[in-house]
């Protein structure tokens, strides 16, 4: 796509613009004197329009070069051949927005939410004199993503048909029941991203980077992958050196004999690097002391469980459930916990004997937008893990390590965003 020739676009100034987007927000609280936005066919390029809420907005063929959109409402917006080059729409919300035919070249898109929004071929047209439809010369044909940044985006069940993508960047996108069939992804980064249930038929993923990527039920048919990476993909196949699921059930059974008569009868199990995906659920199983490092749980049911004092050093734990789990003591350092819902699980200490302390461990855990919600995180060490985009809105977080933690995104509890508490040590309440 190149250059857009802006003669006869409506050009707005950052005042206008802002206008604009104020009588439109009147609109929509049904205030007096609010009007609808329409910057359909006008020039607002490099303005200032973030933090912005344009829900419903038509910026039909309208030109938005290195516009900063960030954290902006955009939910159902009509952008049908617009160009975005190089803007910035980073965290903003795009939940079904019309996106077809659109130009995101180069655009940062890192944490935005594109929930249904529909990315496939579009074209303009205009209505001639005799009512017949004249297709527009410039805007038209599939939606033009090249080395856009999509990390941590929400896609789940986008539409990108056709699209062009060469060097995306979409690492640990959400990218479930994605359309995605026929559309260009050379040398796209897609490494941790989510395509669960996703349709890549017929995509050129040359060159791909897909390392960790999870590709359960993912349509590749008639993908071309020459040269794609798939390091530590995660598909449908269980590799557990032979074992079946009723022999892992049977070495948990013991463990749990061994855990609850204090180790009278039973035995410790080991479940190192197993996968255990096909047990499908441990809800509230007791299961003390499990020793686990590097199995896979993707998807389990743990509502519950207990795992005090367990080790699940660089186990895959995403999508799991951990809601009410007592997770006292436990070694998560290095897990994979993205997207896990940990509502109200407890992270405590571990009391071992008189005055000895267990904190629990998540030091370089990876938890994109994992859900603490009233989780007990208190003396817990997470320095130097991953948090981008999580829920720890309501978590407390008393005397927790988080020196060198990524909070990109991140919901904190009142005290750090009213206070701005210093994340590092944060003082006993």
């Amino acid at each position: 796509m190149t250059s857009r020739d802006r003669t006869g676009l409506t050009k707005y100034t950052q005042k206008q613009a802002a206008t604009a987007a104020a009588r439109h927000e009147m609109l929509f609280a049904g205030r007096i004197g609010g009007a609808r936005a329409v910057f359909a066919f006008c020039d607002l390029s490099g303005l200032d329009l973030s933090a912005s809420d344009l829900a419903d907005a038509d910026f039909t063929g309208a030109v938005l070069e290195e516009t900063n959109l960030t954290g902006t409402r955009l939910e159902s917006a009509i952008f049908t051949g617009t160009d975005l080059r190089r803007a910035n729409l980073s965290h903003a919300t795009l939940r079904r927005a019309d996106l077809r035919g659109v130009c995101l070249e180069g655009a940062n898109l890192i944490g935005a939410d594109l929930y249904e929004a529909d990315l496939r071929e579009g074209s303009l047209a205009e209505k001639g004199r005799c009512g017949n439809l004249r297709v527009l010369p410039y805007n038209c044909g599939p939606a033009e993503l090249a080395c856009a940044l999509f990390n941590s985006a929400n896609l789940e069940r986008a539409k990108l048909t056709g699209a062009r993508a060469m060097q995306v960047d979409f690492s640990d996108a959400i990218m479930r029941g994605c359309v995605l069939s026929g559309a260009d992804f050379t040398q796209a980064k897609l490494s941790g991203a989510n395509l669960e249930g996703a349709n890549l038929a017929d995509c050129i993923l040359c060159g791909a980077n897909l390392d960790g990527a999870i590709l359960l039920g993912t349509n590749l048919a008639g993908a071309i992958l020459d040269g794609a990476s798939l390091s530590g993909a995660l598909t449908e196949t269980l590799v557990n050196n032979g074992r079946s699921g009723s022999s892992i059930e049977a070495l948990l059974e013991a463990h749990s004999r061994w855990v609850e008569t204090t180790g009278r009868e039973g035995q410790p199990a080991d479940l190192s690097g197993m996968d255990l995906r096909v047990l499908k659920s441990l809800a509230h199983r007791t299961l003390t002391s499990l020793i686990a490092p590097g199995a896979m749980l993707y998807g389990l049911d743990l509502r519950g469980v207990s795992l005090q004092g367990s080790d699940f050093q660089g186990a895959d734990l995403r999508h799991t459930c951990l809601s009410g789990a007592d997770l006292r003591g436990v070694n998560f350092a290095g897990a994979k916990l993205d997207n896990a819902d940990m509502r109200d699980a407890h992270f405590g200490p571990l009391f071992i004997s008189g005055s000895r302390l267990l904190p629990a461990r998540l030091e370089g855990a990876h938890a994109h937008r994992g859900d603490f919600r009233g989780a007990c995180l208190r003396r817990a060490r997470l320095s130097d893990a991953d948090l981008a985009y999580a829920n720890l809105s309501d978590a407390d977080l008393r005397e927790t390590e988080l020196g060198g933690a990524i909070l990109t995104g991140a919901r904190l509890p009142p005290m750090f965003v009213d206070n701005a508490a210093p994340l590092a040590a944060v003082a006993s309440g």
